[in-house]
């Protein structure tokens, strides 16, 4: 039997590195440096997470002449760090599940030690981290995507209000939030008693003219100046937040300008609305080189299904993803391009759904979309629509067989009908 060298099956990719365990008030560091014997010398050292700690570990760094740190992806308490590390050594953003350490052995100064460990012999994979301008993006989408469900949850409690009160207006009108509705609103809010709605004949829109008195008679209910008081403080809330939503949107769209070209072939894909191209974007960046493949894009946002193996049995198929923003709004520009008349993806979300049932066939269609959306960032591609009949077109030759061979079985021959 021959001995191999340790060294020829797992070789040192960083002799120079370090790891941190990071958390909100501490962080552990460990900095191992490989000499040219082979021999390993470790250095262990803790430090706050306070501006001036932090510059600090930044000078520890430098002087040993370190070139990578890893650390784990801790909720936010990584950005810190990340903040004054930037541009000085580069850093390796860790998903916490891939690198756990052995249970009862765990400690901050074990988790460093480990996580220096890995990253010596290049077995980190490190997480997407977009340029510092697109994580600016990012966070404005995510914010403008949290001001809506806000002013979603305060329009539910509007909607509450008014049913608990015999206010009707959601039985009469399709969006209690238009235009005729938010002014029924305003008089509620203002005015006691049951608010005057004789000039609404002349101001409503031409569907509801016809429905002036139903909406008298929705407005007729028990509404005290209880209510009253929390639909003011209801209302009051959802137009400011309707303000901050329209400033976070002038925003983006400010430091978006110079991709609008980008943005407009986006558009061209069904579903993809101005504000779901700007979210993409926010979320992938412009270019997309730090993902190989449409497929590495789309399992990093869980749009595609996980490899669960073994023993030669294939088991549960479901992504280990199981949230995440991209994911989230791709789903939604899904639900909005199967509802395209003519498009593929309505024909296909169709053929999908029964098999699979509405909600995995949504999934399909929003990964498609997803690779639709990567060839034309990366690629620079256009887009175009295979059509509502391409799936059919396809299948013909294989449809025309199988009735050829059914009329046969019924003792007819098929024959092609002539011009």
């Amino acid at each position: 039997m021959v001995q191999e060298d340790d060294n020829s099956l797992v070789s040192v990719v960083h002799p120079i590195c370090c790891g941190l365990d990071v958390h909100k008030e501490t962080l552990a560091a460990c900095l191992l440096i490989t000499g040219a014997d082979g021999r390993i010398q470790s250095e262990i050292k803790e430090f706050a997470t306070f501006t001036d700690d932090l510059l600090r570990l930044r000078e520890w760094l430098a002087v040993n002449d370190c070139p990578v740190m890893a650390m784990e992806s801790t909720g936010v308490y990584w950005r810190p760090v990340h903040n004054v590390l930037e541009g000085q050594v580069t850093v390796i953003l860790v998903n916490a599940r891939h690198i756990k350490n052995v249970p009862g052995r765990k400690t901050d100064v074990a988790d460093s030690q480990w996580l220096a460990g890995l990253l010596r012999l290049g077995l980190l994979k490190g997480s997407f981290l977009p340029p510092q301008e697109v994580r600016q993006w990012r966070e404005l989408a995510r914010l403008r995507k949290h001001y809506q469900e806000s002013i979603a949850d305060f329009k539910r409690q509007v909607h509450k209000l008014l049913e608990s009160s015999n206010i009707k207006l959601a039985a009469v009108l399709s969006d209690i939030f238009g235009a005729t509705g938010r002014l029924i609103l305003e008089r509620l809010a203002h005015q006691d008693g049951i608010p005057d709605l004789s000039d609404l004949e002349r101001g409503a829109g031409r569907p509801l003219r016809h429905k002036t008195q139903e909406l008298r008679r929705a407005v007729g209910g028990f509404f005290t100046a209880h209510h009253r008081f929390q639909l003011c403080l209801l209302l009051r809330s959802i137009r400011q937040l309707e303000g901050q939503l329209g400033e976070v949107l002038a925003r983006l769209e400010e430091q978006l300008t110079s991709h609008q070209e980008l943005r407009q072939r986006l558009q061209v894909v069904p579903g993809i609305s101005q504000v779901a191209s700007a979210g993409i974007l926010a979320e992938v960046g412009p270019s997309l080189a730090d993902f190989r493949s449409s497929d590495a894009l789309s399992s990093w946002c869980g749009l595609c299904p996980g490899n669960n193996q073994s023993a030669g049995k294939r088991k549960s198929g479901r992504s280990p993803v199981r949230s995440h923003p991209l994911k989230t709004l791709m789903v939604q520009v899904a639900w909005a391009a199967v509802k395209k008349k003519g498009s593929y993806y309505k024909d296909k979300f169709h053929r999908l759904r029964y098999r699979l049932g509405p909600k995995k066939a949504i999934v399909a269609i929003a990964h498609r979309l997803l690779k639709a959306v990567y060839h034309i960032i990366k690629d620079g591609a256009a887009f175009r629509d295979l059509g509502e009949d391409y799936l059919q077109r396809r299948h013909h030759p294989g449809r025309l067989n199988h009735l050829k061979k059914q009329a046969q079985l019924l003792g007819y021959q098929l024959i092609p009908a002539t011009a």
